[in-house]
């Protein structure tokens, strides 16, 4: 057995054929794993750096025949979803800047034939594939194949300006994993994927940290803070997530914690090494390299105030704000179900920021009032959360700690996309748009909050504990009045996708009211199965919807500049 690490121009040498087994699964990735290729060879592109792809497990294959295009064969045992998805990659990413040339002569072999020869189920996909001469979407027949998928999703979305080949194929790495022919693959293969449990963030930097000669350090920085008792583990070992993957808590801390570091002028953190820093699943090795060039090794830097900041990370995020009742003024519990409950992890290093540096309880709030009003405008919107993460890192690294700073940074902004909102477009978005059924009822559930009375005789439930409801359900033709032309009814199936049409109540409707008339759905079929009228009991955002006769187009509209109306006096400008 040989072990090493390799570029792509040592698998495919133009001399190997890599054969995946007849038998082998089919190609089974999908949108997020190419989605998250696509970002990683951006970013190898952006920062120059070495980047891992994963391993890739090869076993010699029979000798070749003398008249064969190639010199050896060998079978992929492991690695097919990676170097499959390399090659559609390189081969869309070739036609786009017209170097195919240097695509076949590198993925081609002598006889001028692919190099990698895929099984029973895809050959005939990925060979299509290869045989293609332009970026032009693919008709992907059924049943669908994800072979052809995968060169869509990249013909689609791959932006040449973004991605440079050669940096790509000089820096992408992978371990690669030769056996021989008497080697068990199986054994192999199982060990690799199956054994040792995965080291967190903390874990990794809590042994660089530390050691046996400052135990006492140790117990002081690290478990009076984060081990101390059950409830703080509890705390800290909490997950969430954030983008596609789920982090724990002292992930997340640790991931903030450091933006600071890197956004702080006093560091002069390149350009290139704040491009490397941002990557969650780098952090570890992100801190040593930070420390080692920037701090000339000196530990202490990070770890003197690392307490410190933990301790005001616990008590000013929590995701356990979506399960209490928010209040009705803006405040840290209310930026909490923003970030955990609308899912807005990019705004914690930026929170943390504000809860160090702020003193005055006041100033904090009103910083959080405008933070809230220029995400939720946004999001009535649909506005895209692309330049998030720059501008909390412009927040940050232009020392903006007040609120009158805030306001004028984000209402100032030169860049279209980073836009405040103002009524008339907020209007609109109450109107018109269709959001994900989670930012829907985030909207609603705000505008509840911050209208119900402080006297109310029925306590608001947390975030969590709300479900959202179409009020004219989406098949209303089984039950409902029907329209009068085609364009009538697309109208009333677009109405229904938007904020007027939707609530928030304590309990999923039963399916049998959910879609029954709107007199059956307001008082529902009995206890067992309640209605509106129940279930709505005391929210200010149904009283009115619920005491309608008929619910139609107009009153959907009636409802949208309801909500608009309170919208605009909860998120001022």
């Amino acid at each position: 057995m040989d072990a090493g690490k390799v570029l792509i121009s040592d698998i495919f040498n133009g001399a190997n054929l890599l054969e995946i087994p007849f038998y082998q699964r089919s190609y089974v990735w999908k949108e997020e794993q190419w989605q998250r290729f696509l970002e990683d060879m951006v970013y190898v592109t952006e920062s120059k750096r070495q980047y891992f792809l994963g391993s890739v497990i090869l076993k010699n294959g029979e000798n070749p025949h003398s008249w064969a295009g190639f010199s050896a064969k060998k079978i992929v045992i492991d690695g097919q979803q990676r170097l499959t998805t390399f090659m559609i990659f390189m081969k869309v990413l070739c036609i786009k800047t017209n170097e195919m040339k240097s695509f076949n002569k590198r993925f081609r072999l002598d006889d001028d034939s692919i190099a990698l020869k895929h099984g029973r189920n895809d050959a005939s996909a990925f060979e299509r594939v290869m045989k293609q001469e332009t970026d032009e979407i693919i008709e992907n027949t059924n049943p669908e194949s994800r072979i052809i998928s995968a060169y869509n999703y990249f013909a689609k979305n791959l932006d040449t300006n973004l991605v440079e080949k050669n940096i790509v194929s000089a820096l992408a790495q992978f371990v690669c994993i030769d056996l021989d022919n008497d080697e068990d693959e199986q054994q192999v293969f199982n060990t690799i994927n199956s054994l040792g449990v995965r080291l967190t963030t903390a874990e990794l930097l809590k042994n660089y940290f530390f050691h046996r000669d400052n135990v006492d350090e140790y117990d002081k920085n690290w478990v009076e803070v984060f081990e101390k008792d059950d409830e703080t583990k509890m705390y800290w070992d909490q997950e969430f997530e954030t983008g596609r993957i789920k982090r724990s808590l002292i992930d997340i801390f640790f991931d903030a914690y450091f933006q600071l570091f890197v956004l702080d002028p006093q560091f002069k953190v390149a350009p290139e090494d704040k491009i490397a820093y941002s990557r969650v699943d780098h952090l570890a090795k992100s801190y040593q390299d930070f420390i080692s060039k920037y701090c000339e090794g000196d530990k202490s830097v990070v770890l003197k105030n690392m307490a410190f900041y933990a301790k005001t990370f616990r008590e000013t995020l929590d995701p356990n704000y979506c399960n209490i009742m928010m209040p009705s003024k803006p405040c840290v519990n209310r930026m909490n179900v923003i970030v955990f409950g609308l899912k807005y992890s990019v705004l914690i290093p930026y929170i943390l920021f504000i809860a160090t540096k702020v003193k005055d309880e006041k100033e904090k709030e009103r910083i959080y009032g405008i933070l809230e009003s220029y995400i939720m405008r946004r999001l009535v919107l649909h506005l895209t959360t692309k330049n998030y993460n720059r501008i909390v890192d412009s927040l940050i690294l232009g020392d903006i700690c007040s609120a009158d700073l805030l306001t004028k940074k984000l209402i100032n902004s030169d860049d279209p996309t980073n836009c405040f909102p103002d009524n008339n477009e907020l209007l609109k978005g109450f109107n018109e748009s269709k959001l994900y059924n989670l930012h829907s009822k985030g909207v609603i559930y705000f505008i509840e909050s911050a209208i119900r009375p402080a006297n109310s005789g029925i306590a608001l439930l947390g975030f969590n504990g709300y479900s959202l409801e179409h009020l004219m359900p989406k098949k209303w033709e089984n039950n409902w009045p029907s329209c009068n032309s085609e364009e009538e009814k697309t109208n009333r199936n677009s109405k229904l996708l938007t904020l007027g049409n939707l609530a928030i109540i304590p309990q999923a409707l039963n399916a049998s009211i959910r879609d029954s008339n709107w007199q059956i759905k307001k008082v529902g079929k009995g206890p067992d199965k309640p209605g509106l009228i129940a279930c709505a009991n005391g929210l200010l955002t149904m009283t009115d919807a619920i005491s309608k006769d008929n619910w139609d187009e107009n009153e959907i509209e009636k409802r949208a500049m309801w909500l608009y109306k309170q919208a605009v006096s909860l998120w001022s400008l």
